[in-house]
């Protein structure tokens, strides 16, 4: 007798997965490529920045490809981060615009991506180059010299001190290549401007651990001059920081991202300045990117983007 429990397994399997998505998550028959969009935490206004700016493309270019922008709630999720790449595979996208959470734990899945045929496009955080090659696979970036923006910001802000005045960094994520990367152009300008750096600790991206990190530094340095902050996010946390040690007129900060939330303190001079990274083109670039690889079936190189120093001089 013909064994069929294997069979209905599989099928039940397969039934009870297309009912459990959402219906606007569902596979659709469509000679338009899908192009998945996963980001990092949207509770970041810069990766909200970042949905809004792909989706105005797509509704722009709807008749060129199908958008599906996803993230999860907390920067550090690696494992949800996996799990999306995961799912967009078993939905059959073309293409993976990814800004990953994690510069290594992210290679293994995007590779299995890869081979499974589908486009994998590396945004915003670079994926660490050691593992790709021990992966063996090639995955182009589409994304800014986070060095040289965070470098950028602090040459603007050694303008303002003198040598030997003690500054301290907040760090990103250690895990990210972003955040790593910004903390050594943070390095780079103070060094070339012979400041003291007594501090750097990672606020891991978040506002309120970078107040708790800040708020730890002014303590024990008293005549901190500066705080330069590897994202907005943690430059809002310093600023509050600062501002509950009443030493608002006496330390300065710098940022990155540019966000709309730093605007108003640009402008009333609570933060020196922050860099420009288009959060609202960066996906878009990645978009872009895949498109052009679909439809030439190549690998291209390493495409860098844009960064800009804002200072409150340009704000509008």
């Amino acid at each position: 007798m013909r064994d069929n429990s294997k069979s209905t397994g599989i099928f039940l399997l397969c039934a009870a997965v297309f009912f459990v998505l959402p219906a606007g998550c569902r596979q659709r028959k469509t000679d338009k490529p899908q192009i998945a969009l996963i980001m990092k935490s949207l509770a970041n206004e810069f990766f909200k920045t970042m949905e809004d700016g792909a989706r105005a493309h797509h509704k722009e270019h709807a008749e060129q490809y199908d958008l599906r922008a996803v993230g999860i709630k907390d920067e550090l999720d690696v494992a949800q981060q996996i799990r999306l790449v995961e799912l967009m595979m078993a939905q059959g996208v073309g293409a993976i615009v990814i800004a990953p959470a994690d510069s290594k734990a992210l290679v293994p899945v995007c590779k299995r991506a890869v081979d499974a045929g589908i486009i994998v496009v590396n945004i915003d955080n670079k994926f660490d180059a050691a593992v790709l090659a021990d992966k063996g696979v090639r995955i182009p970036f589409v994304g800014p010299d986070n060095r040289k923006g965070a470098a950028m910001a602090g040459e603007y802000l050694a303008g303002r001190l003198k040598a030997g005045d003690k500054v301290a960094i907040l760090e990103g994520a250690p895990n990210t290549f972003n955040g790593i990367q910004r903390k050594l152009g943070f390095e780079d300008a103070m060094k070339a401007a012979g400041m003291n750096i007594v501090g750097s600790q990672s606020g891991y991206w978040e506002m309120a651990k970078a107040n708790q990190v800040a708020s730890a530094m002014l303590t024990e340095y008293l005549d901190l001059k500066a705080l330069l902050c590897a994202n907005d996010s943690m430059a809002l946390g310093a600023i509050a920081a600062i501002r509950a040690a009443g030493k608002s007129e006496s330390i300065l900060v710098v940022g990155f991202d540019n966000i709309s939330a730093v605007q108003k303190l640009l402008k009333e001079g609570s933060i020196l300045c922050t860099i420009d990274q288009h959060a609202d083109k960066l996906a878009v670039y990645g978009i872009e990117y895949a498109l052009e690889m679909l439809a030439k079936k190549g690998m291209p190189a390493d495409r860098e983007t844009p960064v800009d120093l804002i200072t409150a001089e340009k704000v509008q």
